[in-house]
């Protein structure tokens, strides 16, 4: 996906080109966006403060993608991560019949997957995706039924709130559930040796004429087989607690699903859409036609989706480097810091400001350099004169990140941080390049759209991260042409979708940050990337800095 062929070249060269064609505004004063070749073009590099910044608990309901499972990260720590969600009933007010007897319930919760080759046999083999650590990794899976009744929203003094579960939950959740243990088949594979097991579905069925088995083969999924007895009081309950879905979530309050080490054995963790799953209850219940005998079943089924509020709950052991580099103390945040730790869940952003701060000079009202400090960076100064009085142009801004790979080794290809992505952190919103790009998935991906802004992971021969590229051409043309535009601080986090650009709310705020993208709390992984402080310890090739392409009038 990351190695682009020629023919994706070419599309993104016509997208170029559409793009400085409709880019009426910057064509009335001259500074488009030209290829990306650069030729004849003249540089500079500017400096960037960048340094880290933890993020604590934080907002974790409602999010597209959870994590299940226990991921032991050789670089960051360990991540525990739990779930709870609410269910609903497929349909409210069923007709259950009379006298039911449960004869099963199952739970099956698709996996992230794809096939990789077609078997003789039938179906297809599978790898799923999404998935951290070893292929075989286990858990210790118990799931029980949740005691603690999860509310969207409450009130306050007669005003309406959303009610927000936090990652650092998960001590609630356990105490309140209730004991029983739902997965408690004989088969440790769905409970104390859990694994999450990438071999396709097969469902025979056998007709009851013929006995011809007809063999019917579906994706990789969890496929659990629950407790019995702790589901009586669904098909048994009263009929108006099945009436509708805020009784119903009132009387069963959904599940609680909590993870632990499976003895000595490494472990694994995967992201799921726990939102397509569902609990099918198979009964047998009198018929209700008065034409049949007293004695007379049938088999009906009741489903249950696992829709409705939800929380990831996470627990973080931190590796001892990776708590140095987010400890308060330790933030430089007047020279930078030299290394960015991006960690994604309840993990660590980076700050970034664009220029160096020295500010002892400023342009007076007739363009004369004067020793005035302005309470504006004097390298950003010194870019809105040359726009003004020189005409430069700028043609293309970007950041380039680049990867500490020695810090890294420990983790495999599969294991890297394949995008990061960068915000206005100070307001909490997109850039104007993200606006700008429009561009749409690669090979029908919807995390690769805009490429042109940027994020993706560069590899080398090796396939090993080599550098993240981000495109702030729209942004600093803004800043530059109107001297009342703020130069915000950036945020840069590790994201799981750059269609999500939402975000969450930390449990408590600090100087700094009050939020964080809920992309980034989807993803369990981090990356160490260079940051812009000058210092023996970056390679100067590798240290991060903003570079420009201008045209410059002769």
């Amino acid at each position: 996906m990351y190695n682009t062929s020629f023919i994706k070249k070419i599309l993104v060269a016509a997208i170029v080109v559409f793009s400085y064609s409709c880019d009426k505004d910057f064509n009335a004063i001259g500074d488009d966006l030209i290829s990306d070749d650069h030729f004849g073009l003249e540089s500079e590099k500017y400096n960037v403060v960048a340094f880290n910044q933890e993020v604590t608990p934080i907002q974790s309901n409602a999010l597209a993608d959870n994590a299940l499972g226990i991921y032991e990260n050789p670089v960051f720590g360990t991540t525990t991560a739990n779930f709870v969600t609410q269910v609903t009933l497929a349909n409210y007010s069923p007709s259950i019949g009379e006298s039911p007897v449960i004869e099963s319930v199952v739970l099956k919760i698709p996996y992230y997957s794809h096939p990789t080759e077609a078997l003789t046999e039938g179906g297809s083999k599978y790898e799923l995706d999404s998935i951290y650590g070893p292929a075989n990794g286990k858990i210790k899976l118990s799931i029980y039924e949740s005691g603690y009744q999860m509310r969207s929203s409450y009130f306050d003094n007669g005003s309406q709130y959303a009610q927000l579960y936090y990652t650092d939950q998960n001590a609630l959740f356990d105490t309140y559930k209730v004991p029983t243990l739902l997965n408690d088949a004989a088969d440790v594979t769905q409970n104390s040796e859990f694994i999450f097991d990438a071999a396709q579905k097969v469902d025979v069925t056998v007709d009851e004429t013929t006995k011809v088995e007809t063999k019917n083969y579906s994706k990789p999924e969890m496929r659990l087989s629950l407790n019995k007895d702790a589901f009586k009081k669904i098909i048994e309950a009263p009929a108006s607690k099945l009436s509708a879905a805020d009784v119903f979530q009132e009387y069963f309050r959904g599940l609680y699903f909590k993870v632990e080490k499976s003895g000595s054995n490494p472990s694994s963790m995967a992201l799921m859409n726990f939102s397509g799953g569902t609990i099918t209850i198979t009964y047998k219940c009198k018929t209700d036609s008065t034409a049949d005998a007293p004695e007379t079943t049938e088999t009906r089924t009741l489903v249950l989706n696992l829709t409705g509020s939800t929380a990831s709950l996470l627990q973080e052991e931190k590796s001892q480097a990776f708590k140095d580099a987010i400890t308060e103390g330790n933030i430089n945040r007047a020279a930078g810091d030299e290394r960015l730790y991006l960690k994604g869940g309840q993990g660590s952003l980076a700050v970034l400001k664009l220029f160096d701060p020295t500010d002892v000079s400023s342009y007076d009202s007739n363009n004369n350099l004067v020793n005035v400090p302005n309470g504006v960076s004097d390298q950003l100064d010194e870019i809105r004169h040359n726009f003004k009085v020189k005409n430069w142009r700028i043609n293309e801004a970007n950041l380039v990140f680049h990867i500490d790979a020695d810090k890294l080794t420990a983790l495999g290809n599969e294991e890297q941080v394949k995008r990061v992505y960068l915000y206005n952190l100070t307001n909490n919103v997109v850039l104007a390049d993200y606006s700008s790009d429009g561009t749409s998935a690669i090979n029908s991906d919807p995390k690769s759209s805009r490429y042109i802004f940027g994020g993706m992971i560069n590899l080398d021969s090796n396939k090993r991260g080599k550098n993240y590229k981000i495109r702030i051409t729209d942004h600093l043309r803004s800043l530059i042409k109107d001297e009342t535009v703020k130069n915000v601080d950036l945020g840069l986090v590790v994201t799981q979708s750059i269609g999500i650009v939402t975000s969450n709310i930390l449990k408590e705020k600090n100087t700094y940050i009050s939020q964080a993208p809920r992309a980034s709390v989807m993803n369990p992984l981090g990356t160490i990337l260079y940051g812009g402080r000058v210092s023996s310890n970056v390679p100067e090739d590798k240290r991060l800095r903003l570079e420009v392409y201008y045209t410059k009038p002769n």
